[in-house]
Formats: C-alpha cells, structure tokens, sequence
C-alpha cells in the first residue's frame, strides 16, 4: 500500500504465511489441529497431575523427528524442546527444511520466556534455609554447589533461537523477545515489518511455552490468576483464571516474491500487527484500548475475531466487553489449546490462517457466551491481551 509519511512515497510487500509449525494438546501439524477444531471435541485438560490447577498438557511428541540429536535434546529444557520440534514443523510446511541456501539468508525472531527453574533443588534451598541461622552464607553455598553450569546456561532465553539454528541450519538474522504475551505480538510486528518494509524476504518467528511445571503455576497462583478446579470456557461470564496449555507455535513469513521464485504458495497474508499499552490503573483504559485496536484492524463483513483472552481478572473482562460490540463471531484459543503467554499470539494467528485458508470457522465451545455460530470468513482479527500488561492485535486475509 502507500505511504506518503514524511513526504517521501514508498510502497509496503504483502505478507505471506508460507509455513506453519503447531503443537500442543490438540496434536501436532495443521490437519491435526483443523480435524480437533472442527470436530467440535472436548479440550484436552489435566485437572489432576498438578491439581488444583487446570492445565492443558502436550500432546505425546516423537522429537526425535526434528531433533535427531540426542545429545541436543538433552541440554535443552522441555520449553525448548517443544519450540524447536514446532520450528521444525513450520520449516518443513514452507518446504525450506535442510536448504541451506535459504536457511542462510532466513530472520529468526522467537518469543521466549526466561528459562525453567530446577524444583527440586529451588525446594531443598528453601527447606533448609527456614532452618538457618545464616541464611545469606548458606544461600551463597548451596547456589555455588548444587546449581550446576549448563543449568545456568540453560536458562538463558536466547537459547531456544540457538538451538533451532544449531538443529535446523536457520542461520540469518536472530533477535529474542521477553515480556510474556507482548513479546509474541512483538516478535511478529517485527518481522511483518520487515518484510513489508524490503528489509527482509523470509523470517522464522514463533514461540514455545511449557505449561507442565511447578514453578510457574505456584508463581501465578501467587497473583490469583490460576484457573483452578474444573476447566471453565474463557467467556463464560466473569474471568475463570488462566487455564495454561503447553505449546509450540512459529510461522513461516515471507514476501511473494520471494515466495513466487522458489515455487511456494501462501497458505494466507498477514496485513498489520500492532502493538499497544494502556493505563490499566485508569478505569475504562483497557477496554477503549482493545476498541481502537478493533477499530484499526477493521471488523467488517467476513471478518471473525480470533482471541488470545488468557481468562486472567480484569483483563478477559474488559475483552469480554469490547468484543461484545463487534458482532461477529468470536473464537477462543485459551478455550482450545489453554494458554501459552509468550506463545499464545503465534498460535491464535496460526488458527486464523488455518480458518481462512480453509474459508471456515471451527465450530463455538459449549458454555462460551461470546462465542457464536458462524459463515465463511475471509479475514480474521487476531487479539492478545495480556494478563496484566500489554495488549495487541494482527490481521489474517486469504491471500
């Protein structure tokens, strides 16, 4: 489109998707995802291994597929694990796995967390400092001897674009984002931009997030934000908690044209990604922000809304009631595949290229007051709220 900004006239490439990588508790590829959604099933949820919190596991995943090495598999956590098995699947579905000549000239901009803690050694630690009397010596010696290097090494968040260029030859540009689900929407603004802008041709961005872990579900209860119990759809009226869902999710982006010259077909277009903060000490700021973002990305005929609620207080309500006045249909990814933070914008703009190119929507969930009957759409909004900062939005079109 063009852009006269400044004076100076330029014309902005469309965005194509060329490749998708999914797996979480629904399975792992796209025709696996699309025959769970459209089947209208159940989620799939553990209510009991980490009661009382719900959780939606990964599926059972073969790694050795797309991590071949078992020595790499070893030195990864399970987050990376998960999010190099998924950068492999998209890399695949583009048709550039193991080609070397477009791998080296591939961006790679991953959505990342800040690495897993080692439970039994952070409660050892905790056990016996409650019965120190010098704590601080004691920390100081227990964290030089019983955490070891590569545990440190492991945490880094870097690590997860290493290990995807180690395993999968992707060796252009790499940049990481942190900041939970605003490093999801980021990580896509960026690399949308790119490519519009002629920066780049072909980008890898996505995200992993492992929902399986002690450490992480204590850290959010701490704050309320777990859904705990029974699973509960995301808009079933008030906010149920966050129910949080193991997942791997990267896209494959890339200009037509460089698309068109290797053969490649889209699958759908990214048009926009934008990325915004409100005041959410100020009443009201958060439900006009996610308006605007709704006013900017356009909800006209044809359009479906596909939502990144987390179920989180405050947030999932004030979504709830902006998306309330669209009226189009409204589907859920918390409610399909729980919800994956750093992860969860990729997945959601996975499942609207899924739904666009199929010109379809994936039956509502049951108990779900937003979610509605829907026709054929051709474009889809794609939001992200995040459970206490940060807010976003992406467009999907059939290209």
């Amino acid at each position: 489109m063009p852009d006269t900004k400044g004076g100076r006239s330029r014309v902005q490439r469309d965005v194509w998707i060329t490749g998708i990588g999914l797996v979480s508790s629904l399975g792992e590829g796209l025709e696996a995802h699309w025959q769970a959604l459209a089947s209208g099933s159940a989620p799939v949820t553990d209510v009991t291994t980490f009661a009382p919190y719900v959780v939606h596991p990964l599926v059972k995943v073969n790694f050795d597929t797309q991590i071949p090495k078992k020595g790499d598999q070893r030195q990864m956590e399970a987050w990376q694990r998960i999010g190099t098995y998924a950068a492999g699947l998209a890399l695949d579905d583009a048709g550039i796995a193991k080609n070397t000549d477009i791998l080296s000239k591939t961006d790679m901009i991953v959505a990342a967390g800040g690495g897993e803690r080692d439970f039994a050694v952070d409660a050892a630690i905790l056990n016996d400092l409650s019965a120190s009397n010098d704590a601080g010596r004691l920390l100081n010696e227990r964290l030089l001897s019983d955490l070891r290097p590569t545990l440190s090494l492991a945490q880094l968040s870097n690590l997860l674009a290493g290990n995807i260029s180690i395993v999968h030859g992707v060796t252009g540009s790499s940049r990481t984002f942190m900041g939970e689900e605003s490093a999801g929407v980021d990580a896509v603004r960026v690399a949308y931009s790119r490519i519009a802008a002629g920066q780049s041709d072909i980008a890898l961005v996505g995200g992993a997030y492992n929902a399986e872990r002690e450490d992480t579900l204590l850290l959010n209860d701490l704050d309320d934000f777990c859904l705990k119990g029974e699973f509960r759809p995301v808009f079933s009226g008030g906010a149920p908690g966050i129910a949080s869902g193991s997942m791997g999710a990267f896209l494959v982006l890339e200009s037509p044209e460089h698309a068109t010259a290797r053969g490649a077909k889209p699958i759908a277009r990214i048009s926009g990604v934008w990325s915004e903060r409100a005041r959410r000490t100020v009443d009201g700021a958060l439900e006009q922000k996610i308006k605007n973002l709704l006013a900017t990305a356009g909800t006209g005929v044809g359009t479906a809304v596909i939502s990144g609620a987390t179920g989180a207080r405050d947030a999932t309500e004030a979504e709830a009631k902006a998306l309330g006045d669209t009226g189009v249909p409204v589907r859920a990814v918390t409610n399909r595949l729980g919800h994956g933070f750093e992860a969860q914008f990729i997945a959601g703009l996975a499942l609207a290229a899924l739904a666009v190119s199929k010109g379809a929507l994936f039956p509502p969930l049951a108990g779900d007051l937003l979610e509605k009957a829907g026709d054929g759409i051709s474009r889809a909004v794609v939001t992200q709220v995040g459970h206490w900062r940060g807010e976003g939005a992406g467009v999907v079109e059939k290209a």
